[in-house]
């Protein structure tokens, strides 16, 4: 099983060095860097998930809900602030 999360653990890294990259990523729009930190917390949530697998443990389940819901508002927020001001 440490086998699988040390893989699962290796392909969010990679994944978010990439969304990194297009987040820092000089010319990219407002939306761009949008997509790309809902990508990075996406990915947050899911080594969470993983580490409270790895743990075996639900502890985690709360931090969970609050982050994607955080994550999810968050988004909304920046799409309608983009929306309105034509950016």
């Amino acid at each position: 099983m440490t086998i699988v999360l040390t893989v699962c653990i290796g392909i969010l890294l990679v994944a978010g060095a990439l969304a990194l990259a297009r987040l820092l990523r000089p010319g990219t729009s407002v939306a761009d860097r949008v997509v790309a930190l809902d990508l990075l917390l996406l990915l947050v949530v899911m080594g969470i998930a993983v580490f409270s697998i790895g743990r075996d443990t639900g502890l985690f389940l709360d931090v969970l809900i609050v982050v994607s819901l955080l994550g999810f508002v968050g988004t909304t927020t920046v799409a309608r602030f983009i929306e309105r001001r034509g950016v």
